[in-house]
This record gives structure tokens, C-alpha cells and sequence, in this order.
């Protein structure tokens, strides 16, 4: 499996055509205590740089972007009960949605986790 990053902070790991996409630690560090998470349904259409999900934390409340055009397979329901989840295990079990994915070539231009922590390390 390949992960790759966003400059909106998602991650989205790869095997084959299949996705699973999350926030980033990063990410849940910024937003704080989550409170609240909507994720997409099985059979619902995401596109590239679109709203996919939505997170609330006591900070704010955040849209959550597919980094790939494609359909979801399953929503991580784990997350409706216990939104926490995010804040403890945002790039395992917090995952948001898992999808196929229409055109691998979007993850063309994606960051590696190097490309990613430099990224970060100019945000501070």
C-alpha cells in the first residue's frame, strides 16, 4: 500500500484501485477535540479536490476534500459513534471513507510523507 498526502491535509492510502482516506494528524491537531463527523454513504460519488466529509470540533467545523475522483464503498460508521476516534487514531482507525478509484493518475502530484512533513514544517 502507497499513502499519499494533500495540502488540505487528507491522507489517502492505495492498493490497486481501491482508497481509504482520512485527515492527518496534523489536521486533528489543528481542529482540536472532534465532536461531530459526517462521512459519505456507500454508492456516493466523490470528486478530486470536492467535499467528501464533513468534521466538527469544539474549534470549528471543516470540510474534508477527496484527494481522488471515484465511489465510496463504505463510510467508516465507527465515527458517528465515537467521533473521538479521529483525534486518537486520525491515520488509522479514524479513517473517513474507503472508495475505487476512477483515474489513478490523480494521484499524480500527491505528496509522499516526506514531502508532506516538510510541508507542514513551513506552516509553523
Amino acid at each position: 500500500m502507497t499513502r499519499y498526502f494533500t495540502e488540505d491535509h487528507e491522507w489517502i492510502e492505495v492498493e490497486g484501485s481501491n482508497a481509504t482516506v482520512g485527515i492527518t494528524d496534523h489536521a486533528q491537531e489543528q481542529l482540536g477535540d472532534i465532536v461531530f463527523v459526517e462521512v459519505p454513504a456507500a454508492g456516493t460519488a466523490v470528486a478530486k479536490g470536492k467535499e467528501a466529509a464533513v468534521v466538527e470540533s469544539v474549534k470549528a467545523a471543516s470540510d474534508v476534500y477527496s484527494p481522488i475522483t471515484g465511489e465510496v464503498t463504505e463510510g467508516n460508521a465507527a465515527l458517528e459513534e465515537d467521533p473521538a476516534l479521529v483525534n486518537t487514531a486520525a491515520e488509522t482507525d479514524g479513517w473517513f471513507f474507503k472508495a475505487t478509484i476512477a483515474d489513478t493518475s490523480e494521484l499524480e502530484g500527491l505528496m509522499d510523507a516526506e514531502a508532506y512533513a516538510a510541508f507542514c514544517a513551513d506552516l509553523d
